[in-house]
């Protein structure tokens, strides 16, 4: 890899994590390109070259340069850089990391341990960014009009077919990696929200205030015509609720998907999982709560297309699920996700003939459900 073409997050995660799987002995062992790549500085032969005790000291100055404390010792720990473990089992080195946060091994692997790696991926990235830099000053300017030499970097796939069994079923779900308002053509979209059922603003950047902004209808300037999303559910909350009164957690109100159409999304399902706490700008959500609702959209979606049978309009097959209640809500990503699988593995695991999708904004977090979907070399599928 040139030092003027910046690793990606991802990737470079993805090889931190092959590390504090093998250890820093084995490293000869492992294909890291991307963590070689970095390694090399101008003139010092090919990436294509053995470079692991080069590799080490990139990740040990990554480490050192996360500023001390819990985070470099949890760091140190992980990849077997702490003095006296190099040669510790991956079992070891994670139970000593999850003692520096005071935590489970269970807890540490699915919260913790992620951001700690994310970290030493972040400042990974950091060190190539001021090579680059470095490397881009000593550089002989191009003459005007030249093309520039730098290849760029290949673009990161942002949908990912993954396998999963539940129930004896195999079965495949997908996994998209952007912004919710990019989806199309699946039939329906599953929208977090408060029980008051009351939408965010649409210049906000969540998913419910995304989607209320793509569902808009506006004229060729770009002036909003029609607040389709949030007239919709409104009439939905006049026809079943009380006024000023929440609905139960859980609860899910479906509606049109407005401008979406266009996009291939038919309906928008606005989840009723935030409980707002009195007094406060936060909210509360229980996994429970998260786990009715998913289960409370499949049973929603059966009873739309016997509707849509007897109207002749075809049936309803997709569906895509945020990570509900991982925003302001405060659980983390692994809590949201766990709620959100026990639905859907109970549902596959009867017979559902559904087509799933996941969607999260981050790749770190794609990492993350990737992992909970998929079985550990040390607990097995």
């Amino acid at each position: 890899m040139s030092l003027t073409q910046l690793p990606d997050h991802g990737a470079v995660l993805a090889e931190v994590r092959e590390v504090r799987r093998a250890g820093i002995v084995r490293l000869r062992e492992l294909r890291l390109p991307v963590l070689t790549g970095m390694s090399v500085g101008p003139g010092e032969g090919s990436p294509g070259e053995p470079r692991f005790p080069a590799v080490e000291r990139l990740l040990r100055t990554a480490v050192a340069a996360m500023g001390g404390g819990t985070l470099q010792e949890a760091a140190e720990y992980s990849l077997g850089l702490a003095q006296g473990t190099r040669d510790w089992p991956p079992a070891d080195r994670r139970r000593r990391a999850a003692q520096v946060y005071g935590v489970s091994v269970e807890r540490f692997r699915k919260n913790q341990e992620l951001m700690v790696l994310g970290q030493v991926a972040e400042q990974l990235v950091r060190l190539a960014s001021g090579a680059a830099e470095q490397t881009a000053a000593d550089r002989p300017t191009a003459p005007a009009g030249a093309e520039p030499s730098v290849r760029p970097r290949p673009l990161t796939p942002s949908h990912h077919r993954m396998p999963v069994r539940a129930g004896g079923h195999d079965r495949q779900v997908t996994l998209h990696v952007h912004a919710v308002d990019l989806l199309r053509d699946i039939d329906v979209v599953v929208s977090p929200s408060n029980t008051h059922l009351a939408l965010p603003e649409p210049y906000k950047s969540s998913v419910a205030a995304s989607l209320r902004r793509a569902g808009a209808v506006r004229d060729p300037a770009g002036r909003l015509v029609e607040d389709r999303v949030r007239d919709e559910l409104r009439a939905w909350t006049d026809r079943f609720t009380a006024p000023g009164l929440p609905v139960a957690p859980g609860t899910v109100a479906p509606t049109d998907a407005g401008a979406l159409a266009w996009q291939g999304i038919r309906r928008i399902y606005h989840a009723a999982v935030a409980v707002p706490r009195p007094g406060t700008n936060d909210y509360d959500v229980q996994p429970a709560d998260v786990t009715r609702a998913v289960t409370r959209v499949f049973a929603l979606l059966a009873e739309e297309n016997g509707r849509s049978a007897d109207a002749g309009r075809p049936p309803l097959r997709s569906l895509c699920l945020p990570l509900l209640g991982a925003g302001r809500g405060g659980l983390t990503a692994t809590e949201s996700f766990a709620a959100v699988w026990a639905a859907v593995e109970a549902e596959l695991a009867r017979g559902g003939d559904w087509d799933v999708h996941f969607l999260v904004r981050r790749p770190e977090r794609a990492l993350l459900v990737a992992e909970l979907l998929a079985p550990t070399e040390e607990h097995g599928p």
